[in-house]
C-alpha cells in the first residue's frame, strides 16, 4: 500500500532518460573494426577494474556504486552491408548506461559509429556518452588542411534534438585520451589515466577520489602480501577455525536482523499507514537503512537487496508526503539502483521487474507534479515495459495484470495533460475495464476497489476535457459513493479520507460547471470538512496541506459563482494561509507556485465582485507577475494561466474607467490565448468572453453554441 495515491523545447543532450537505469549493460562500447585492439583492451580493462571498497555503495548521480563495472557491451562482427544499424545493436544500445566512443580518424568516418551516437543520443542524451581517444586529434576538420586527422565523429561534434537531427550546435563531448604522453605530447592521459578517468565519468565521482583510493588499494595490497608471506603459514590452521565459527555467527546474526527489517517494511508498516503516521514509518525506514548502512553493500543477499531497496521506496514516499521533492527523488533513485542490480541479477523475475517499476513510475510521478511531461512519459513507458516483462514471465498473476492496468492510466495521465482528451479517455477506459475485471475475479481484495476509485477520476477529467460533462458527473458520482462505502467499512483507514477530498471537490466543480449551485457548494463543503479534519492528525503532511488549500479555493470560487461574497472571502483567506505554508516550506515547487497565483486570482475576482476595482487591481497585476514567472514544463498550462491572468487584469482596468488600457490588455491577453488542439469548457468560456470583450462576438457564436450543446454554465 502506497502512502501516496497515484492520482496525484529541450534538445537530446539535456533531457535525462529513466531508461538508463534500467541498463543491463554498463556501456556499449563504440569503434572502427580498425581499432579493435584498443578496443579489446578496454573492454577487459575496465570489466576487470576492482573498484576501491571504500567507495562501493556510495550514492552519486549515476546511482550506487558497484563493486564491478559489467557486463560492457562491444560487438566483436563487422556490420552487414545494410541501411540500418540492426536489432541486436539497437537494443544493446537502449540496454547501456553509458556510449564509450573510441575516437579515431577511421571512427570519425564510420558511418555505423556515427549511427550508434544518434541512437545512443535520442535514447539517452549525449550526458552519458564519454570519448575515448586513440588516434587523430579532436576538432582537426576545423583546422583547413588537417581535416583528415579529425577523431570526432560529426554526431560527437554536433548536439542533436529529440530527434536526432543536428541542431548547428557545438558539442562539448567528456573525453579521455588513451595515447601515450610525451614531451611533445603532455596532455595526454596513457592508458591506465585515461582508464579511470572512463571509469571514474561512470560512476559519477571525482578522478581524484578515484586515484587515491586506487593508490591506497595497491598500497594495502603490498602490505598485506608481504606480512602474509611472513606469517601466514604459522597461523593458517588456528585462523581456518576461528574463522568457520564467526562466519556462522555472524550468519545467524544476520538472519536475525534481517528478519526483523522484514517484519517492519511489511507488517509494521502496513499497521502504521492506514492510520497516517509518518513520524512512526520514517523511523520503521530509518532504523532499516542504518542496519544496511553498516553491511558492505557489494555483498547484500537478493533478500537483503531488497529489503534495503524497499527501505529506501519507503523513505521516498515520506519525503514526498512531506514535500521533500529532491530528497524523495534522491531516495527512488538510490532504491532504483538496487532493484536495477536484482534485475541484473535475475532478468526474467516478475517479483523484481514489479519492485523496479515502483521506483520507476514514482520518479516519473514527481517529474509528472513538476510538469517534466516528456521525462514522465519516458518513465511511464519504462514501466509499461517493465508491466508487460511481469505477465510475459507469469501471465495468470493478477498482481501483474495490475501493473498493466496501472501502465495504461499513467500514459492517460501525460495524454491528459497535453490535452490530447479523447485519447486519454480510451486509456483511462482500457485501465478501468482492465481493474474491473480483476476486481470481480477476486472480490476479497481490497486493493482493486482503490484502483477503481482511481481510474473513476481520471477519466472524469478526460471526459470533462471532453465536454462530455453528463459522463463527468456520473463518473465522479460512482466514485464518490464507492469512497463512501470504504470510509464506513475502515473508519480509522486515513488513506481513504485522503482520497475523499478530491473526490467530493472534482463532483463539485463538474456539478457547477453545469449549474448545479446547491449540490456543487454540498461536495465542495463536504470536500472542505475532510481536509480538516484530516490534517491536524499529521500537520507535516504537505501534500495533505496542498488538498486542504486546493479545497478551499475552489469553495471560494463556488462561492463567488453563487453570490456569497463574504463567505467567498473568508475561504480564500484560509486557502491563501495554507499555500503561504506550503511556500514557506519550498517556494520552487511548481504546483504549490500555481497554488499561489490561485490565490491572487481569487482574491481579485472577490474585490471585483464586491465593486472594489482599486483592491482588485494590485492583485490582478500579482496574478500576472506570478503566471509569468511560471516556469512548470506544460508550456500551453503556462501560457493559459498568463493570458487568464491578463484578462483579469483588463477586467480591472475595465471597472475603473480606463476602457482603453483594458481593450489593449485584453487584446494582449488573446494574443497570448495558447493554440492548442483542444480547450476544455472553462478555457473555451473564457475565450469565448475574451472575444466578446472586444466587440467580436461573430467569431465567439460558435464557441458559446458548443457551450450550449453540452450543458456548461459560467462559473465566477
Amino acid at each position: 500500500m502506497a502512502l501516496m495515491s497515484r492520482d496525484k523545447e529541450a534538445s537530446a543532450g539535456d533531457t535525462p532518460v529513466p531508461v538508463a537505469d534500467l541498463a543491463h549493460y554498463w556501456a556499449f562500447i563504440s569503434y572502427s573494426h580498425r581499432d579493435s585492439d584498443d578496443a579489446d583492451w578496454l573492454h577487459q580493462a575496465i570489466e576487470r577494474f576492482a573498484i576501491p571498497k571504500a567507495l562501493v555503495g556510495r550514492v552519486t548521480a549515476h546511482g550506487a556504486v558497484p563493486r564491478k563495472l559489467t557486463p560492457i557491451f562491444r560487438d566483436r562482427s563487422e556490420l552487414a552491408a545494410s541501411s540500418d544499424l540492426g536489432q541486436t545493436i539497437r537494443a544493446a544500445i537502449k540496454q547501456s548506461r553509458f556510449l564509450i566512443v573510441l575516437c579515431s580518424p577511421a571512427a570519425a568516418t564510420s558511418r555505423w559509429v556515427n549511427e550508434e551516437i544518434i541512437a545512443f543520443k535520442k535514447l539517452h542524451g549525449e550526458r552519458r556518452i564519454l570519448a575515448a581517444i586513440v588516434g587523430g586529434e579532436p576538432w582537426a576538420s576545423e583546422i583547413a588542411g588537417r581535416e583528415d586527422e579529425e577523431c570526432f565523429p560529426p554526431a560527437l561534434r554536433e548536439k542533436l534534438d529529440r530527434k536526432g537531427q543536428a541542431t548547428g550546435k557545438r558539442a562539448e563531448p567528456i573525453a579521455a585520451d588513451l595515447r601515450a604522453t610525451s614531451e611533445s605530447n603532455p596532455g595526454r592521459d596513457g592508458r591506465e589515466a585515461g582508464k579511470l578517468k572512463l571509469v571514474a565519468g561512470m560512476l559519477g565521482i571525482g578522478l581524484d577520489d578515484l586515484v587515491r583510493r586506487e593508490q591506497q588499494r595497491r598500497q594495502k595490497r603490498l602490505t598485506y602480501v608481504a606480512a602474509a608471506s611472513l606469517a601466514g603459514m604459522t597461523v593458517a590452521s588456528g585462523l581456518a577455525v576461528f574463522a568457520f565459527d564467526k562466519r556462522d555467527e555472524a550468519r545467524d546474526q544476520r538472519r536475525e536482523a534481517e528478519g526483523l527489517v522484514g517484519f517492519m517494511l511489511g507488517d509494521l508498516r502496513d499497521k502504521l499507514e492506514p492510520i497516517g503516521r509518518l513520524d512512526a514509518l520514517d523511523a520503521v525506514g530509518s532504523r532499516a537503512l542504518k542496519y544496511f548502512e553498516r553491511q558492505d553493500k557489494s555483498e547484500l543477499s537478493d533478500p537483503a537487496l531488497a529489503q534495503r531497496s524497499k527501505a529506501l521506496s519507503l523513505m521516498g514516499e515520506i519525503a514526498t508526503a512531506r514535500g521533500d521533492l529532491p530528497g524523495a527523488a534522491a531516495r527512488y533513485r538510490e532504491a532504483m539502483a538496487g532493484t536495477a542490480e536484482m534485475i541484473r541479477r535475475q532478468p526474467n523475475d516478475p517479483q523484481r521487474l514489479f519492485d523496479h517499476a515502483q521506483n520507476v513510475y514514482w520518479l516519473g510521478d514527481l517529474d509528472r507534479q513538476a510538469g517534466r511531461l516528456d521525462r514522465a512519459a519516458l518513465s511511464f513507458g519504462d514501466y509499461k515495459a517493465l508491466a508487460a516483462g511481469m505477465v510475459a514471465a507469469d501471465p495468470a498473476n493478477p498482481k501483474w495484470q495490475m501493473e498493466v492496468q496501472y501502465a495504461a492510466a499513467n500514459l492517460g495521465i501525460v495524454l491528459l495533460k497535453e490535452r490530447r482528451y479523447v485519447a486519454a479517455s480510451t486509456q483511462f477506459a482500457q485501465a478501468l475495464t482492465t481493474i474491473e475485471t480483476l476486481a470481480k475475479s477476486d472480490r476479497a481484495n481490497k486493493e482493486y476497489p482503490k484502483q477503481i476509485v482511481e481510474s473513476l477520476a481520471w477519466l472524469a477529467d478526460s471526459k470533462f476535457g471532453e465536454g462530455d460533462l453528463e459522463e463527468a458527473v456520473a463518473l465522479r458520482q460512482r466514485q464518490v459513493a464507492m469512497i463512501d462505502a470504504m470510509i464506513a467499512s475502515q473508519p480509522r483507514d486515513v488513506g481513504y479520507r485522503e482520497k475523499a477530498i478530491p473526490a467530493h471537490q472534482g463532483l463539485g466543480l463538474v456539478l457547477m460547471s453545469r449549474g448545479g449551485t446547491v449540490a456543487g457548494l454540498d461536495q465542495l463543503r463536504r470536500a472542505v470538512d475532510i481536509a480538516s479534519l484530516l490534517l491536524p492528525n499529521e500537520p507535516d503532511n504537505m501534500q495533505w496541506v496542498d488538498l486542504a488549500a486546493g479545497a478551499r479555493l475552489d469553495l471560494a470560487g463556488a462561492l463567488l459563482t453563487a453570490g456569497r461574497l463574504s463567505e467567498a472571502d473568508a475561504q480564500a483567506i484560509a486557502g491563501c494561509a495554507l499555500v503561504a505554508e506550503l511556500l514557506r516550506h519550498d517556494r520552487s515547487f511548481v504546483p504549490w507556485q500555481r497554488r499561489a497565483q490561485d490565490c491572487s486570482v481569487r482574491q481579485a475576482w472577490i474585490a471585483l465582485r464586491a465593486g472594489k476595482p482599486e483592491k482588485a487591481m494590485p492583485l490582478a497585476q500579482r496574478a500576472l507577475v506570478q503566471a509569468t514567472a511560471l516556469r512548470s514544463g506544460d508550456a500551453s498550462s503556462d501560457e493559459f494561466a498568463k493570458a487568464f491572468a491578463r484578462k483579469l487584469v483588463g477586467d480591472a482596468q475595465d471597472r475603473t474607467d480606463d476602457r482603453l488600457a483594458a481593450r489593449q490588455t485584453w487584446s494582449e491577453a488573446l494574443r497570448d490565448w495558447p493554440r492548442v488542439a483542444a480547450e476544455n469548457p472553462r478555457q473555451l468560456a473564457a475565450h469565448a468572453e475574451l472575444l466578446e470583450r472586444l466587440g467580436r462576438g461573430v467569431e465567439a457564436r460558435p464557441i458559446r453554441k458548443r457551450l450550449t450543446q453540452i450543458g456548461y454554465r459560467q462559473t465566477y
